[in-house]
């Protein structure tokens, strides 16, 4: 096994051809928010529905909107985020596809809102978890908004996930209040430059 020091991680704006292996870290973390928007239990029909807006351009989770970890040319993390303003027009292609195929009723409540780049998803590969990838990730994000374009970065974290709620803060962010998002309360987030 090679030395940990000697495999370099690149981080990088994504690109169209890494949407399938953007599509299997973010499952990683949307699989029960995806039953939702399809209205069953069915991991191959989330993930297509995943990998296909993944792979578009202009929507909520398309590979425009994420940034990878690359190690050895194989993706190993991703992180999908956007400003906060824009997620009325990048949901709505999913909002109306959804409704179309899947859950008529489909509305689910707004997660972020101007103000914030908001940090949708984030997601690491199975075997390369635990290594301190998702924090490079979100320590990237970090340095590239927050330190040096002064902007405010938010997230929501599952009350049932408290080992990525200790993560959060400690790398700097801040709880602001509580949003619900598809019937789940959730804990919001903050990395403010002013604060």
């Amino acid at each position: 096994m090679r030395n940990k020091k000697n495999i370099k991680m690149v981080i990088r704006k994504a690109k169209y051809s890494d949407s399938a292996s953007i599509a299997n870290c973010l499952m990683l973390a949307m699989e029960q928010l995806l039953y939702e928007f399809i209205s069953k239990e069915d991991y191959d029909a989330a993930h297509a529905l995943l990998l296909y807006f993944v792979s578009q351009k202009d929507n909520q989770y398309s590979y425009e909107n994420c940034i990878v970890a690359e190690i050895e040319h194989e993706v190993v993390g991703a992180v999908n985020y956007y400003e906060g303003e824009k997620l009325i027009e990048l949901r709505e292609p999913i909002l109306n596809y959804v409704r179309d195929n899947f859950n008529k009723e489909f509305n689910p409540e707004n997660e972020t809102q101007a103000g914030e780049y908001y940090i949708d998803t984030l997601g690491v590969a199975p075997h390369m978890q635990g290594k301190g990838i998702g924090s490079q990730l979100l320590q990237y994000l970090i340095d590239h908004y927050t330190v040096k374009q002064r902007k405010t970065l938010g997230l929501l974290v599952d009350k049932e996930n408290p080992d990525a709620r200790k993560l959060y803060l400690k790398l700097g962010f801040k709880s602001v209040g509580k949003k619900v998002l598809v019937g789940h309360e959730m804990e919001h987030l903050q990395i403010n430059p002013l604060l």
